[in-house]
């Protein structure tokens, strides 16, 4: 059976995470007040956060900037977009 949580993402009742998405606090915070489709539209965001200002996920000082924008994405509606970008075209 699922587990069941109020979601401070979508602000209602959904489904929880299978298993803390990231490590410390944060990901325990992430794990007890977001849903799976946060978390899903937070892995959107944070992909087109890398490509547009070429990060890597290796780099510590990157790092430290995702997981800002994480914080601010999933728990203070804060979704901005990097200067300049364009969504792609089909």
């Amino acid at each position: 059976m699922p587990r069941t949580i109020h979601c401070d993402y979508e602000k209602r009742e959904t489904e929880g995470l299978d298993f803390v998405p990231w490590p410390g606090e944060l990901g325990k915070r992430v794990f007890a007040h977001i849903g799976k489709a946060g978390w899903a539209a937070w892995l959107a965001h944070q992909t087109m956060l890398i490509n547009e200002n070429r990060l890597s996920p290796l780099d510590p000082k990157h790092r430290a900037f995702l997981e800002a924008e994480m914080q601010k994405f999933l728990f203070e509606g804060d979704t901005g977009k990097p200067a300049g970008y364009q969504p792609p075209t089909e």
